[in-house]
């Protein structure tokens, strides 16, 4: 208990560290943007000290117990470049790493070298130093097998930017204070993944910026309660997988709660996801080194999903987790390619074009291992509405893919208060039924947001293991019941909502009707006798 309150301590120093970088800055640059330098910030610390602390052990592990990667010349360092970037998938040169540019960046004295070869004075051009580190980093990749993993990592840090300031000096003076906010935050060793102190502050960044995001805040980010409710429902009975897929992963919070809840070396051979956003694209990227999956153990690719899928060469996928955009145009019919796309054409239609989340759960079944389970976030409509939506559903509940539909609470998404729901499918199921959750009612109440607790996760899952019926919470519905409603799924047609209203005793009513009525004849007794006594006086 003590270590736990421990762990809250230091993750509430954290969080209040990032509020107060926040706060420095608020006004000069916006929130949404602002974003992308403090993750920035934060990936620069972390991966400069993930990679002094490698060397580090090595040369201790070698017997040089004095040894300090941070405090070695930069000629020094360079002969061990090619075998760093073949190790760890990237290089940062002494002079470069955040720490001595932190310890320079106030010093009027501080020099470096530009990219033609000149002396300047660090702290008045801190922001061409920086772009200078981080097109090194990224480069150092170049032609290695990281090449994508750091390719454009740094894209959205532009220390250029005039939201940063109007004039280079006023950048500057913010990329300082910048630097020193994140390097006062506690976040522990880069080898302590007990704490996972970077991987928290990301999350919280993350769900910080969503909550103030407006609709576009859940394109992004889905909540870790809801991550978890995912990951879980997917990993029912598995203590390992092989693969985690996100076709549409945002910025990778929901891929990485495989890890979080499993463990690190439970997922085999790595995370996988596609994202056609760029900016979430790189967050996702940079969420995974902060989160200590190296570059070899996860492929996050750019492009769009439904029409340019990234990832043959590595499906099927035992575990696949999603939340989709909800009801979004895509290509459909107008391409006469995806009819004949082996992962849209068993059903014999497409998604409507205006609607293309059938598309994301028909992608979603074709890339799943025959022993695996996809758990898909869904907006609502596509389980009643007709037409294409409704030949889909017809197809997946015939060929028995169709495992269980959940009835989320209204309310958990940034950006949205409609009550989605869950498809949970399988290709090797046990029985040819479909398990109906109304879990409506499985919930928290928060400042902006429902939150789904420990205990309502727990509730919903155990409810997902049973597989029985429970009284206006789960039903389980044969192949028929579901076919004599026209392949509908919503699930307030199988599972019957409980009546909260108050009963009525009709009796008792009567009897207060009958009381009222005697004292209004009182009152209406005592004013005539008023009025009778008012004339007599006239």
């Amino acid at each position: 208990m003590a270590i736990d309150n421990k762990k809250e301590q230091e993750r509430d120093e954290l969080h209040r560290a990032i509020w107060a970088i926040a706060d420095e800055l608020r006004g000069a640059v916006d929130g949404w943007d602002f974003k992308n330098y403090v993750l920035g910030t934060m990936f620069y610390r972390y991966i400069s000290e993930n990679l002094t602390a490698y060397v580090n052990k090595g040369e201790i592990d070698a017997g040089n117990s004095n040894f300090n990667y941070a405090e070695l010349s930069d000629e020094e360092a360079k002969g061990a470049k090619d075998g760093l970037v073949e190790e760890k998938g990237f290089f940062i040169l002494p002079s470069e790493l955040f720490c001595n540019v932190h310890r320079k960046c106030s010093d009027d004295k501080a020099v470096f070298i530009d990219r033609e070869g000149k002396e300047k004075n660090l702290k008045a051009n801190l922001n061409e130093f920086l772009e200078l580190i981080f097109d090194h980093i990224e480069t150092s990749a170049k032609g290695s097998q990281s090449e994508g993993s750091f390719s454009g990592l740094f894209a959205d840090f532009d220390v250029n930017s005039n939201k940063l300031g109007s004039t280079v000096a006023k950048r500057n003076e913010r990329l300082i204070k910048l630097i020193d906010g994140i390097a006062k935050m506690n976040l522990g060793s880069v080898q302590n993944h007990d704490i996972d102190a970077f991987g928290d502050a990301y999350e919280y960044l993350m769900k910080m910026y969503a909550s103030n995001a407006g609709k576009s805040g859940g394109e992004f980010f889905t909540p870790a309660d809801v991550s978890v409710l995912l990951t879980r429902l997917g990993t029912v009975g598995k203590k390992k997988i092989n693969k985690v897929y996100d076709p549409a992963c945002g910025s990778g919070s929901l891929l990485l709660k495989a890890e979080k809840i499993l463990g690190k070396e439970a997922v085999m051979n790595g995370f996988f996801g596609q994202e056609i956003n760029i900016t979430t694209y790189n967050l996702c990227r940079i969420n995974m080194f902060l989160h200590d999956i190296g570059f070899d153990k996860f492929d996050i690719e750019c492009e769009d999903t439904l029409t340019n899928p990234q990832h043959w060469d590595y499906e099927p996928f035992e575990l696949i987790v999603s939340n989709p955009p909800y009801s979004i145009k895509w290509e459909g019919d107008d391409n006469p390619l995806l009819i004949n796309d082996p992962r849209f054409s068993p059903a014999g239609v497409l998604a409507p074009k205006s609607k293309a989340d059938m598309a994301f759960i028909m992608h979603s079944l074709s890339w799943l291992a025959s022993n695996g389970t996809a758990a898909i976030v869904c907006f609502p409509g596509i389980m009643y509405r007709g037409g294409a939506e409704q030949k889909i559903r017809k197809y997946l509940v015939e060929n028995n893919y169709v495992d269980c539909i959940i009835q989320l609470p209204a309310n958990l998404f940034y950006g949205t208060s409609i009550a989605t729901c869950i498809m949970v499918m399988k290709k090797g199921k046990a029985d040819n039924k479909v398990l109906f959750i109304d879990a409506t009612n499985e919930y928290e109440k928060a400042t902006n947001n429902n939150e789904l607790s420990e205990t309502n996760v727990n509730n919903i899952v155990d409810a997902y293991i049973e597989r029985k019926d429970k009284d206006h919470f789960a039903k389980l519905v044969s192949y028929d019941e579901i076919e004599n409603n026209n392949f509908t799924l919503s699930v307030s047609t199988y599972v019957e909502a409980e009546d909260t209203r108050e009963k009525i005793d009709i009796v008792k009513l009567n009897a207060e009707i009958k009381e009222i009525v005697a004292r209004e004849q009182v009152l209406r007794d005592e004013i005539d006798k008023i009025i009778a006594e008012i004339e007599a006086d006239e």
